[in-house]
């Protein structure tokens, strides 16, 4: 469960933050971001604020500062502990602190502290990360700056003395009592076709002809109902390219910040014979958050999708597309896990038909959010022979235990690929991407207009391709510059998808020379062999960014290194700690300490402390705030109609609450995200306390199965398993016609069956291309079985098909 501490709402308590202004650098694939948070106590007495946020998973926090009046403190980076007491005894002296430190429990999630703050006294607090640009489906890159975290979920039994999230308070994203402004300046070395957002822009102004820097802003007005995400789109995105940094001056030479830094980014290309041949085999594993969360909708707005709706959407086109030969399974989880079958099962028109009813029937009912129980359960179930283990994991995010989940995919990482989907706003960056990365897989974030289903399909194409194997880097540089690698060896390379890796150079050099990268590796079989230049003459004006990527690169690395020793190997810990303290890179050992040291007296008796809320997710028009549950103990004459009806409006509350009764003492406490239990503990543990309850008024009704409106998911679902399609009145019905017009054109030498496959293929590249992402494995797997069958009318067929649904596709491009 999540323990909430201190809510604070704008009725009864002021919060001293007041506003928050960001400003963002982006030099290609890599971002510098600026936050400077301004905080004032409205209060009479002294006050410690504490404010708890969000940064993405792969961020590098490398600068933090406070200004009080006219005077500036910047921090120090310390070791973690020394940091805290040093806190403790500035505020016990009447001094003004600031700590800034990474939760133990994720590292996406940070708290600051603002201690001592007098009454009417203003403080501007600044800090700065770097972060890598994530790339998108559609080549664009992603940066995500999130206005909201949602409670994370903590199974039962963890601690969460010192996790983060125990003090995390929110209310309603309308009430919130600050303001945010954004401005960012982008800079490539390919011109910027456009920047997008999921929040209103001011339009984006070229500071160039060649278009290759611009600035862009957030419309006045932001409200804080989501993450706040850019998407920058480059000419000639997958271009690789390689940048050298110089040193920083003041920095020994010989140590990380001492030397240059090298950062290649590098986009495989895969021989096209290879590629023309996807693999047939594999075990995938696909495990759905069934949460109470994924009833939530997919985004703002009248008409959106709930989660588990678009969850079932794309179960059906990934069982579409899977390959036959393959072995399959699904996995729920939420507080407990269910899986369809007791082992993975070949795919077969069978084995898919009873997956399908399934998925049907699938809805977000299991509770909490519990990973790491699922996950042990497939981790120790055998791999197949010849069937390589691909998991694909689709979940809104909102886990406690991330470094834990994390530890146990690395652990098993030589098994499998993991392919994520983080679901929503506020899906952790950290685990989302975390598990693909240990995995050897892929992340992917669907949030705002997005579909999750094109993104699914772009994975599995990813986990259709072979897997590379004896991956190995090669660097050639002159005899006097040795290279130290600060990135982990690559593991996991896809066709098309980019590969960031990181150097470090030492020793001296003349002129402009150049160095070289080779990147080795094996690909169904067959050795291939791909190739970087660039010049080791250092980049001018990169403000540390490449260093402190490096830096955080190492670091996190090391991190895992000695959680998996459990602190045994000595000096892994001392050595993150060194690190982090020279590169002025935030860790899990170490924090910032920013102390403004005046005349002050000891402070008598407490402070007051006063947690700054975040926003939560109001995506119904109904908050935790709009009902009174201050109470312990819900009052047992309450009107069951009336506790069914506040079920469903705060079913998408993201806040959390736990409640007791006498007659619950025997059983566990309601545990896990208000979305995910308040249906299950309004049936489930009040009627245990009243026998005379009838059941019935609280049991959702089972989703009724409407007929798919949307004709390619209907055509979608008469695709059997084999590729082909059957001529009925069901296909019919997709391509307009009656079952005696789609019948009567069909060539007399050619079958039925090939017939309605080959009008199904005519129907999705005539009227279906802007979803071809969607369908384009179907298609394939549609086109081998029509081969198979020698079909000599091939041409004749298209014609007649193209004249029955007014098309004019040639046999060429249906790959006929």
């Amino acid at each position: 469960m999540v323990t909430c501490c201190g809510l604070v709402t704008v009725k009864n308590e002021p919060v001293p933050l007041k506003s928050i202004a960001v400003e963002v650098s982006v030099q290609g694939h890599v971002a510098t971001v600026s936050s400077t948070l301004q905080y004032e106590n409205q209060e009479q007495s002294p006050l410690e604020a504490i404010f708890i946020f969000p940064l993405p998973g792969e961020a590098a926090v490398c600068r933090f500062s406070a200004k009080i009046g006219q005077t500036e403190v910047v921090a120090e980076v310390q070791e973690k502990q020394k940091a805290q007491e040093q806190y403790d005894d500035a505020l016990s002296s009447g001094q003004q602190a600031f700590l800034l430190e990474e939760s133990d429990e994720s590292p996406d999630v940070f708290k600051l502290s603002v201690g001592s703050l007098p009454p009417g006294e203003k403080a501007s607090v600044s800090l700065d990360y770097v972060t890598e640009l994530s790339v998108q489906a559609d080549d664009g890159l992603r940066l995500c700056l999130p206005a909201v975290l949602n409670p994370r979920y903590q199974p039962q039994g963890s601690d969460s003395g010192s996790g983060g999230s125990a003090q995390v308070s929110s209310v309603p994203a309308g009430s919130v009592p600050y303001s945010l402004s954004l401005s960012a300046h982008v800079s490539s070395p390919h011109p910027i076709s456009r920047v997008e957002s999921n929040c209103p822009l001011d339009p984006l102004n070229y500071l160039n002809t060649e278009k290759t820097q611009a600035t862009v802003s957030l419309a006045a007005g932001h409200q804080f109902d989501r993450d706040v995400e850019l998407l920058l789109y480059y000419q000639d995105t997958h271009q690789p390219t390689a940048i050298v940094e110089a040193a920083q001056a003041s920095a020994k030479p010989g140590t990380l910040m001492g030397d240059p830094v090298v950062m290649l980014s590098l986009y495989p290309e895969f021989p096209k014979d290879v590629m023309s041949s996807m693999t047939s085999h594999g075990e995938f594993l696909f495990v759905v958050d069934r949460s109470g969360s994924m009833e939530c909708p997919m985004h703002l707005g009248s008409g959106s999708q709930d989660r588990i709706s678009s969850a079932r959407e794309t179960l059906l086109l990934l069982l579409k597309s899977l390959p036959m030969g393959c072995y399959f399974n699904i996995i729920g989880f939420g507080s407990s896990y269910e899986s369809f079958f007791p082992k993975s099962v070949e795919y077969s028109q069978k084995t898919m038909d009873e997956a399908l009813q399934k998925v049907k029937e699938m809805r977000a009912d299991l509770g909490g959010t519990e990973i790491l129980q699922p996950l042990k359960h497939i981790y120790s179930q055998p791999c197949l022979p010849d069937q390589p283990r691909q998991l694909f994991l689709f979940t809104d995010g909102e886990v406690e235990n991330t470094k834990e989940v994390l530890d146990l995919v690395k652990t098993n990482a030589g098994s499998h690929r993991c392919f994520s989907f983080g679901i929503g706003e506020g899906a952790s960056t950290a685990l989302i991407s975390g598990l693909a990365k240990q995995a050897r897989g892929h992340a992917q974030f669907i949030t705002g207009q997005d579909r999750m289903q094109p993104k699914a399909m772009q994975s599995l194409r990813f986990a259709l391709q072979p897997a590379v194997v004896d991956i190995s880097v090669k660097w050639n540089v002159p005899k006097e510059v040795s290279v130290t690698p600060l990135s982990p060896p690559i593991r996991v390379l896809f066709q098309g998808h980019r590969a960031l890796l990181y150097a470090q150079l030492t020793g001296e050099r003349s002129g402009d020379t150049e160095g070289s990268v080779t990147v080795k590796y094996s690909l169904a079989k067959q050795p291939v062999e791909n190739q970087l230049s660039f010049s080791l003459k250092p980049a001018e004006d990169t403000g540390m960014t490449v260093h402190r990527l490096g830096a955080r690169t190492l670091i996190q690395s090391l991190e895992v290194e000695e959680r998996e020793q459990d602190g045994g190997k000595e000096g892994v810990k001392e050595k993150v700690i060194e690190l982090s303290i020279q590169s002025g890179v935030s860790s899990a050992f170490t924090a910032f300490i920013a102390i403004h040291k005046r005349d002050g007296e000891a402070l008598q008796g407490q402070l007051l402390r006063r947690h700054v809320p975040t926003p939560m997710l109001d995506l119904r028009g109904c908050s935790l705030t709009d009902w009174d549950f201050s109470s312990s103990v819900l009052e047992r004459d309450m009107k069951l109609s009336e506790l069914d009806d506040r079920a469903d409006q705060l079913m998408c509350s993201a806040s959390e609450f736990v409640v007791g009764t006498k007659s619950m003492s025997a059983k566990k406490k309601a545990e896990g995200s208000l979305a995910s239990r308040v249906k299950g503990f309004f049936s489930k543990q009040l009627l245990e306390c009243d026998e005379d309850c009838d059941e019935e008024d609280f049991d959702s009704p089972a989703p009724t199965s409407k007929p798919m409106r949307d004709p390619l998911l209907q055509l979608i679902s008469l695709q059997k398993a084999s590729g082909s399609w059957v001529l009925e009145a069901a296909l019919a019905e997709v391509l307009v016609k009656t079952e005696e017009e789609v019948s009567k054109p069909k060539p007399a030498q050619v079958d039925q069956e090939v017939w309605a496959t080959v009008l199904a293929l005519i129907w999705l590249y005539g009227f279906k291309m802007e979803a071809q992402e969607d369908w384009q494995f179907l298609a394939m797997k549609a086109v081998s079985w029509i081969q198979a069958q020698k079909v000599a009318s091939v041409s004749e067929c298209v014609q007649a098909g193209n004249t029955l649904l007014g098309c004019q596709v040639q046999k060429d491009t249906l790959g006929l």
